[in-house]
C-alpha cells in the first residue's frame, strides 16, 4: 500500500514557507532597517509578474479558442494584480531619501532593469526591440526571444475578432508576430464596428484597455516614486533613473483601441 503522503502536508510545507523567509538576505551592515522591506516589495513584484505571465498566457489560448467568459475573467484578474502592484508603491514610498541611502550602494550594478520577468510581460503585451533583451543573461534573453517572436495578447485579440465574424485584413492576421505592431486604420473602423454590434467582444476590448490604462498608472507611480527618492541622480545598474523611466510613459500597448475613443 503506498503511503499518504497527504497526511504529512501542512501549509508551510506546501507553501514553503521557510525556505520563502530565507530568501531576504540584506546586505548592509547592521543591517540597515529598510533593506529588508526594498527585498520583500521587489520579490514580491517578481512574483506577481509570474503570476501575470500564467494568466497572460492562458488568456491569449482562450482568445484564439473564442472563449470570451474565460479571457473576461483572466483579463480581469491581470488588471487586478496591476492595481496591487501600484498600491504596493505606497509602502515603498514609506521609505525616505536617507533611509534608502543607507544601504543603495550595497547594490552595486543591480537594477530593475534586469528583471527578466517585466521583459517577458512586455514581450507578451507586443514589444519587439531586440535591446529590451541584450543586457539578460542567456537563459533569460532566450525566454524573453521567444515571447518576441510568439503571438502577442493583441494578435491573439485580433484571432478573437476574425472568430466572430469580423473581417479584418489578411495582412494583420497573417503579419509576422516578431515585428512591432503598427496601428491601422482598417483595424480601428473593425473596432468601432465591434463594439456597436457585439457588446460581449466590447467587453473584452474594455479589459484591455483597463490593463493599459493600468500599466500606465504604475509606470506612472515607478516614476515619481524614483523621483520622490533619488531625485534625478542616475539610477542603480547606470540606468539614467528616473529620466528614462519617464520616457516610458503615456505609450500605449493597445494604440488602436485608445484610437477608436474619438471616433463613435
Amino acid at each position: 500500500m503506498s503511503e499518504d503522503t497527504s497526511a504529512a502536508l501542512t501549509y508551510s510545507s506546501y507553501l514553503k514557507v521557510d525556505e520563502l523567509l530565507n530568501l531576504q538576505t540584506p546586505l548592509s551592515e547592521g543591517p540597515e532597517h529598510d533593506e529588508l522591506l526594498f527585498i520583500v516589495i521587489h520579490q514580491t513584484y517578481e512574483l506577481w509578474f509570474k503570476q501575470m505571465i500564467h494568466e497572460f498566457q492562458a488568456a491569449g489560448k482562450a482568445l484564439q479558442q473564442g472563449d470570451t467568459h474565460y479571457a473576461l475573467s483572466l483579463l480581469g484578474r491581470i488588471r487586478t494584480i496591476l492595481k496591487i502592484c501600484v498600491a504596493q508603491i505606497d509602502i515603498l514610498e514609506t521609505m525616505t531619501p536617507l533611509q534608502f541611502n543607507s544601504f543603495r550602494d550595497r547594490l552595486g550594478a543591480s537594477s530593475g532593469f534586469q528583471s527578466a520577468q517585466f521583459r517577458e510581460v512586455e514581450a507578451i503585451l507586443g514589444r519587439r526591440d531586440s535591446k529590451a533583451a541584450a543586457h539578460l543573461l542567456p537563459n533569460d534573453k532566450a525566454r524573453v526571444e521567444a515571447l518576441m517572436r510568439s503571438p502577442s495578447i493583441w494578435d491573439c485579440t485580433l484571432s478573437y475578432v476574425a472568430k466572430r465574424g469580423f473581417t479584418l485584413p489578411q495582412s494583420i492576421l497573417q503579419r509576422d508576430v516578431s515585428q512591432q505592431y503598427a496601428p491601422s486604420e482598417d483595424v480601428q473602423a473593425v473596432l468601432i464596428d465591434l463594439h456597436r454590434r457585439d457588446p460581449e467582444a466590447a467587453m473584452v476590448c474594455e479589459r484591455l484597455m483597463d490593463i493599459d490604462e493600468g500599466l500606465q498608472e504604475w509606470r506612472y507611480r515607478h516614476v515619481k516614486m524614483v523621483e520622490r527618492t533619488i531625485g534625478q541622480k542616475a539610477g542603480t545598474g547606470g540606468s539614467s533613473g528616473a529620466k528614462y523611466l519617464a520616457s516610458t510613459l503615456f505609450n500605449p500597448v493597445f494604440p488602436d483601441l485608445w484610437e477608436i475613443r474619438s471616433k463613435f
